[in-house]
């Protein structure tokens, strides 16, 4: 059965052989057609009663787990996505704008800073072009007309060429700056004093991202790499999921704006609210987020 296609209706009958309350049928139908039935075994997980083992899982739910509870915390997963990518784009637009600001006026002679050897990793500049100043980021509509008014420029200057670059090249960029004192006066600027402790921030900033961008579970997230102890002050428990990350996303947003911080916070705790209200049952399988 289970590399062979199933209707909407065997789905349903295989939910309900493994002891899933089903309470509306027809609008059961109706969800899956609109999420998948694959997409929803990622939020059904929790209810299962050997949760969270992954290996030789019979697929039996819990008593008293519902269809329904598992849509509401797929939406809640949906809504979580939204919220945190309002306040990972005001990181990633600060930590992008003081590395401008702050190089671009240190090496003001020197517009594309960015490419050169003596500033970069020698290997990072000689590839920059290659790696990241390619013919497809030169499509851009406004590195296009940079190129267009200047044709005799190598590269547009630091301002406009950061601006159009991902987060991650942007995060790599940072990590190959020569100067170490470059590095810790970015990195204070957000609160944290070992460089290598605002690398692996960002790098978990970064990891949130892109989940939240490409639609990946958060509720019950692993982050591959640890956090590492830092001013964030999480217990070990929390170092490799959910909760750990957004007490790093707090924190590095505390020295952007503290009225932001207090927006996100009541942000999440509603939402956490919402859910226990709509799937009471849920409360006590995920992560407190009324608790950042």
């Amino acid at each position: 059965m289970g590399n062979r296609a199933t209707t909407v209706e065997e789905q349903i009958g295989i939910l309900e052989s493994r002891g899933l309350q089903i309470k509306d049928k027809e609008k059961a139908k109706e969800i899956l057609r609109d999420i998948g039935y694959y997409r929803l075994g990622f939020y059904l997980f929790p209810f299962e009663k050997q949760y969270p083992r992954l290996k030789n899982r019979t697929h039996e739910y819990k008593e008293g787990s519902s269809f329904e509870d598992a849509v509401s915390l797929y939406y809640f997963d949906f809504d979580l996505r939204l919220i945190l990518t309002r306040y990972l784009n005001r990181i990633e637009i600060a930590f992008r704008t003081e590395l401008v600001y702050y190089l671009s006026n240190k090496y003001r002679d020197n517009n594309i800073w960015f490419a050169d050897k003596s500033i970069l990793n020698k290997q990072y500049a000689a590839e920059f072009e290659r790696k990241v100043y390619n013919a497809d980021f030169k499509r851009n509509p406004s590195i296009r007309r940079h190129h267009q008014t200047y044709p005799n420029d190598r590269f547009a200057p630091a301002w406009k060429t950061l601006e159009f670059m991902t987060f991650g090249a942007v995060l790599k960029l940072y990590e190959n700056l020569k100067d170490m004192d470059d590095k810790i006066h970015i990195a204070n600027k957000f609160g944290v004093r070992q460089v290598v402790t605002f690398e692996n921030y960002m790098h978990t900033i970064r990891q949130v991202r892109n989940a939240c961008a490409h639609g990946l579970l958060l509720y019950d997230m692993q982050l591959p790499m640890a956090i590492r102890k830092g001013p964030a002050h999480l217990s070990p428990s929390e170092r490799n999921n959910l909760i750990g990350a957004l007490k790093v996303i707090k924190y590095v947003m505390t020295h952007i704006s503290v009225n932001r911080v207090a927006d996100m916070k009541g942000d999440l705790a509603l939402l956490y609210s919402n859910l226990c209200e709509d799937a009471p049952f849920i409360e006590p399988l995920i992560l407190k987020l009324s608790e950042i």
